[in-house]
């Protein structure tokens, strides 16, 4: 495969990530190829697996499992602001209306 008029800042910017590797420029272009066509594929939720699988590579790194929680209720939250308390309020009695929202 050729890459023709290749844009000589890309170009310069694949060289030097190559260079940070320590692979060639053909080896560095296949593996951002793989990691784009391939990796970025999986439809994952799971931050830590992304983040292990991303860092693979390093041969003593390891995460520990994180435990899963159950999603919670969203808090209820209302806009709108009473300037005073109803009336049923002051007096220590029950509220028999709807509240105003």
């Amino acid at each position: 495969m050729t890459l023709q008029n290749l844009d000589d800042d890309i170009k310069n910017l694949l060289q030097k990530r190559a260079e940070a590797h320590g692979r060639s420029l053909e080896e560095e272009a296949k593996e951002i190829l793989r990691t784009v066509l391939i990796e970025n594929q999986e439809n994952t939720l799971n931050l830590a697996s992304v983040i292990e699988r991303r860092f693979a590579h390093f041969v003593d790194f390891e995460l520990p499992d994180i435990p899963k929680e159950p999603l919670r209720e969203p808090p209820m939250v209302c806009f709108q602001t009473l300037r005073s308390p109803p009336a049923e309020l002051k007096k220590g009695g029950e509220v028999s209306q709807s509240p105003p929202f």
